[in-house]
């Protein structure tokens, strides 16, 4: 291979499927070189949209897809077959080994936030590139924090940070909300308008869809009754603000499942359990229009009562899930305790019409606290790059 001219050998190397990238790159200097510039990644992406139009026939028989996991604080990408259940990882893909304790995916990127000892620090990855970039915190990070990652309308990627919740450490409400822009490397406040009346969970992640975050939330002004207003609602990047609250096509208590995913990166889907009578029973709800300031649900995609299934309610702070439109399945990720015994396990749940039930053990769960996680993949090749004077940050007041 050395003595082939770079044309052939990026033609070479662009046949490689995209799990063989990070053992090419670590070969040598020169092909990591390679497979990082422009004109390969132009022709390596042309190869796998091929590649996956004739291969499509073919994967749907055993309904193969790719997916990013967080299992027990690493982060792995997984081949997910639905029909004949297994899910096998292909390769680790944490940042510098650290734990993580939350992932969230927008546009083939990943914001992952890490958990280490009285601190947590945030990084964004692209997993086909092998690229990543730690974000140093304006002030500091807030164990409270909620987070965003999206992009305006010039395909500036940014991360949103924000924080409104009481803090029994400093005995009052602690409200910070600012923006780090990717492109320069910057933080800056920002005014999203008075007082909300709305709020959501630190625990449960947002929804980046088409560059914008979406997050399930519930009225704020009647927060410790059961009965409250709940509600979609949506941060704009491009124009930096959140948008109006968003209806559901259900209204969930207080203790209620809801957990957001992704349809072809088009779409929302979301997933509901009630904490009421049927309380095992599973809806699915997928979007028929999307944007920060509008919804529209079509009919419902998918009911099914877990009870003769597992005999438990999924957690209300687990659930993460995606779904497959054209067979009508979807795949819930669950911590179960077992019975009897205290064990408790990371498991997949594949659920279909007709009773369609297959369950997949990810294996024994000693993080009890981290709530295995699901995100779609999408090869990017959308280039992180690296300030010019690391560990300098502009903070924009």
């Amino acid at each position: 291979m050395s003595d082939l001219p770079r044309e052939m050998e990026e033609e070479v190397l662009s046949k490689l499927p995209v799990t063989s990238l990070g053992e090419v790159r670590s070969t040598c200097k020169k092909w990591n070189s390679i497979t990082k510039g422009h004109s390969f990644l132009k022709r390596h992406m042309g190869e796998s949209a091929e590649g996956a139009s004739k291969k499509k026939q073919k994967q749907r028989k055993g309904i193969e897809i790719k997916v990013v996991m967080l299992l027990e604080k690493r982060v792995s990408l997984m081949s997910v077959n639905l029909l004949y259940p297994s899910i096998e990882p292909i390769g680790n893909i944490n940042a510098d080994g650290v734990d993580i304790s939350k992932i969230i995916h927008c546009d083939g990127l990943f914001l992952c936030i890490t958990e280490e000892e009285n601190s947590s620090r945030v990084v964004v990855l692209n997993p086909y590139l092998g690229q990543t970039r730690w974000i140093e915190p304006r002030t500091s990070y807030h164990r409270f924090d909620s987070y965003a990652l999206g992009y305006d309308n010039k395909k500036k990627h940014k991360v949103l940070r924000f924080v409104n919740d009481y803090d029994p450490r400093v005995k009052h409400r602690v409200c910070e909300f600012e923006i780090y822009s990717l492109d320069s490397n910057s933080w800056k406040v920002v005014d999203v308008g008075p007082d909300h009346d709305w709020t959501t969970s630190f625990i449960l992640r947002g929804l980046s869809l088409k560059g914008n975050t979406y997050w399930y939330a519930r009225d704020k002004l009647a927060s410790s009754r059961i009965d409250v207003a709940d509600f979609l609602i949506c941060f704009d990047f491009e124009t930096e603000r959140f948008g109006p609250r968003l209806p559901l096509p259900f209204h969930g208590l207080v203790g209620d499942t809801v957990t957001l995913s992704s349809v072809r990166e088009e779409q929302l889907a979301v997933l509901f359990q009630g904490n009421r009578a049927p309380v095992y029973t599973v809806e699915i709800w997928i979007s028929s229009k999307i944007e920060p300031n509008a919804v529209s649900w079509s009919s419902l995609f998918l009911a099914v009562d877990m009870r003769p299934l597992i005999g438990v309610r999924f957690n209300n702070y687990a659930a993460s899930f995606f779904v497959d439109e054209e067979e009508k399945l979807a795949v819930v990720l669950h911590k179960d305790r077992g019975s009897p015994g205290p064990t408790t396990r990371n498991t997949a749940c594949i659920v279909g019409d007709n009773g369609y039930f297959k369950q997949v053990d990810l294996g024994e769960s000693k993080q009890y606290c981290c709530f295995p996680l699901v995100s779609s993949y999408v090869p990017s090749s959308v280039q992180i790059e690296q300030p010019a004077i690391l560990g300098s940050q502009k903070n924009t007041p």
